[in-house]
């Protein structure tokens, strides 16, 4: 049995299915609630009911507390409509957000890569293109491991064909990724959904840009530096790229030869664990000790992005802020699994990351 569910303050009604969250009904229908998580342990999605009844589903008591309850307030990721509904959210106005409705599509694999020892490269050929904002992710469902999903960023530019490419490193102990290290084939069929996420370019602001990547974070900004300049983008572009060592700096090459093409577009790998005397003739060190060097500890007047390991994040952020560069201006996307997410889930700097 379908009810009604009124999101205000918008005053659009949509559509849920028995079942189905509150947040799956609004991002299929192109509404975006803010979420984090999606496991109702952070909170991010919470959400004030105002007529009808809802399931709250598997919310931790701790992100949703009793009294929050006899409240009236409830997490969208969880939450099921027992009635038609109306709910009140905080609503965001981004001018530079496409608000794409979220959909299913099927796809078969038609190459493999290893781009590294630890990082594979996939590539989809879906059932129809999938149209998304560079710096957007999907969840990607194997049927042979019953269904199980994660998440990962889309790593090729936005496109009018049906091919998506995706770079996904190896968790050590983690189901999904070994599978799809160990056992994928070309020609395997595979689910996703999407898009998803809120990490995009702000092209609207006109300002240069900063991309700040570690390990496999590299995909989204690989998406968006390669929708920027595919776009004739002229404003500065800068990439910092870390890694641990050379065998790990995946699409080294490309990049070099983006920044030989392109003369606004500046490209700075750093290898923080390179053997000495190896020829490595690039920066050595961290992410944020590269950048920190390269503009001078000074970051003012550009927008940041930022994609990698959560130490790798929280070392950026801090030296952006001590180089001058704070919240409105830095931006970047988190993943978080059933066990992440009962952690930290925010940067102890930020208010709203």
């Amino acid at each position: 049995m379908a009810y009604e569910l009124t999101i205000e303050p918008l005053g659009q009604t949509i559509e849920v299915e028995d079942g189905q969250t509150i947040l799956d009904a609004a991002l299929r229908a192109g509404i975006y609630l803010p979420h984090a998580c999606c496991h109702g342990l952070c909170a991010t999605c919470k959400v004030q009911v105002t007529d009808g009844e809802v399931d709250h589903g598997e919310a931790s008591t701790f992100a949703l507390m009793d009294f929050e309850r006899e409240e009236g307030k409830c997490l969208a990721c969880c939450a099921r409509l027992e009635s038609d509904t109306v709910i009140e959210a905080e609503i965001e106005d981004d001018p530079d957000a496409e608000n794409l409705p979220v959909e299913d599509y099927s796809g078969e694999v038609v190459r493999i890569e290893d781009l590294t020892p630890t990082i594979r490269g996939i590539w989809l050929k879906l059932d129809r293109p999938l149209h998304f904002q560079a710096g957007q992710y999907i969840n990607l469902e194997i049927p042979a491991l019953g269904g199980q999903s994660r998440a990962f960023s889309l790593a090729n530019a936005p496109q009018e064909d049906n091919i998506v490419e995706l770079n996904v490193r190896i968790v050590p102990g983690g189901l999904v990724t070994t599978w799809l290290h160990a056992n994928l084939e070309v020609g395997e069929k595979l689910k996703l959904t999407g898009p998803y996420g809120r990490f995009f370019v702000k092209k609207s602001a006109n300002l240069p840009l900063i991309f700040m990547a570690g390990g496999s974070g590299l995909s989204s900004p690989k998406s968006m530096i390669e929708d920027l300049l595919n776009n004739h983008c002229e404003l500065p572009i800068t990439l910092v790229y870390g890694q641990r060592n050379r065998a790990e700096l995946y699409y080294h090459d490309a990049f070099t030869a983006l920044a030989d093409k392109y003369p606004n577009f500046c490209y700075v790998p750093a290898l923080s664990h390179e053997a000495e005397g190896s020829g490595w003739d690039g920066a050595r060190g961290f992410v944020h000790e590269a950048a920190k060097a390269h503009f001078g500890n000074d970051f003012r007047g550009n927008k940041a992005y930022l994609c990698g390991p959560p130490a790798m994040i929280e070392a950026c952020i801090s030296t952006l802020m001590q180089g001058r560069l704070f919240e409105r201006d830095i931006y970047m996307e988190k993943f978080f699994s059933a066990a992440d997410a009962s952690q930290q889930l925010k940067s102890p700097l930020f208010r709203n990351i």
